[in-house]
């Protein structure tokens, strides 16, 4: 009798958890898409276009942070999850081509992509899962109940006008946090255990990296294209060096520690699918949000170094107090303190004084850029030295 050969990652083997490179060329489409991202929001700096690009980056953070957590359940490298990948990838391209004109001519392109992404992935999940543990294939299938309630209203809006798309997609947005928090309890089927979403924790923070690596890579993409183009002067020359400097430093606040403990503290969890829930969807969210909000500064100090306007001011505080503050949250969840990091407080602190600062240009924007800068070398020196100390 021939024993069905079952898709599940295994996940006792010594390199069961390593990200595969059937992943990492998955993950090249959403380098696409945050460029994406950050050049529509560059390309008209308001509260509006803001508020449309917020909606967008969630819903990509989605669809690729539900993919990377089917993959740490199954096999990428069998045959027909590889090939489900590739599937992927091909529609992930077409949604992240529409991206720009996703809140007008191409919003039927991004939804239909978007919603084909979700549902065929849980679905296939379904199908992978349906000789595994019960459990689990309810799990699926409760995942898809609501992907496909959700695409329904993703697809509505895609048909609507601009302003009530807006409505549509943030309220689909709105269930896709509900979900999960409610166990995606569905009338009929119940709820889901968290015990069901048996995770290997160092895959999970080893996804998350990476895809915190795809932030900063457009970050310092950005800076470079900027500053290839603009006049070299002892301004723009300045600017190159804050911008460049204040990319390895978010890098150093993320990476120096919190990942790797994070991995650790997950893979020895009783419930890892309740910690990574609280660690790796929402606050990685602010976490790549500022690294993107951060690239859209730095263009803008490139380009206009000695003016800041209230768009300008805005994207250069409101992108290292996003990323501190999804930073902050994440350490604290992960090492269960009772306060969170000081250095980040601190931070956050020192930002807010800079309001005052900027709104009555006492800085340019060159000054503010060299500021945050500063503050974030602050940051992760107090934590190096804290974390550090005999």
């Amino acid at each position: 009798m021939n024993k069905r050969r079952s898709y599940l990652r295994p996940k006792d083997a010594r390199d069961g958890a390593k990200v595969t490179m059937v992943e990492l060329l998955f993950d090249l489409v959403f380098v696409f898409a945050v460029t994406q991202l950050s050049h529509t929001l560059l390309a008209e700096l308001s509260w509006h276009k803001a508020s449309q690009v917020g909606v967008l980056l969630i819903a990509v953070w989605g669809v690729w942070l539900y993919t990377a957590w089917v993959t740490n359940w199954l096999d990428p490298d069998r045959v027909p999850v590889r090939l489900f990948l590739f599937a992927m990838m091909l529609v992930g391209l077409l949604m992240s081509a529409s991206i720009p004109k996703a809140f007008a001519e191409t919003g039927w392109a991004f939804a239909g992509a978007y919603v084909t992404m979700q549902v065929a992935r849980s679905g296939f999940l379904c199908w992978a899962l349906r000789h595994e543990r019960a459990n689990l294939a309810r799990n699926a299938r409760r995942i898809l109940a609501w992907e496909l309630f959700r695409g329904a209203i993703w697809l509505a809006g895609g048909g609507a006008g601009p302003e009530a798309r807006l409505a549509c997609w943030s309220a689909a947005i709105a269930l896709g946090f509900i979900a999960p928090w409610v166990n995606f309890w569905v009338p009929g089927m119940g709820k889901s255990d968290v015990s069901d979403w048996d995770i290997d924790g160092r895959h999970v923070a080893e996804r998350c990296g990476l895809f915190v690596i795809i932030a900063l890579g457009e970050s310092l993409l950005i800076t470079g294209a900027t500053f290839s183009q603009v006049p070299w002067s002892a301004s723009t020359l300045w600017a190159f060096g804050a911008a460049a400097i204040g990319s390895l430093a978010l890098w150093w606040i993320y990476f120096d520690r919190g990942a790797e403990h994070a991995a650790q503290v997950i893979s020895n969890s009783n419930n890892p699918g309740e910690k990574a829930r609280a660690a790796y969807t929402a606050i990685h969210l602010l976490i790549v949000a500022g690294i993107i909000v951060c690239a859209v500064a730095d263009e803008e100090i490139l380009a206009r170094p000695a003016h800041a306007s209230p768009a300008a001011i805005t994207v250069i505080l409101l992108g290292p107090a996003l990323f501190l503050i999804g930073t902050m949250l994440f350490k604290w969840v992960v090492y269960e303190r009772r306060w969170p990091p000081l250095s980040h407080s601190l931070g956050l602190l020192l930002l807010l004084a800079l309001i005052p600062v900027a709104v009555l240009h006492w800085l340019s924007a060159l000054g503010l850029g060299i500021a945050t800068t500063s503050i974030l070398l602050l940051v992760l020196a107090w934590e190096y030295a804290a974390l550090n100390k005999a």
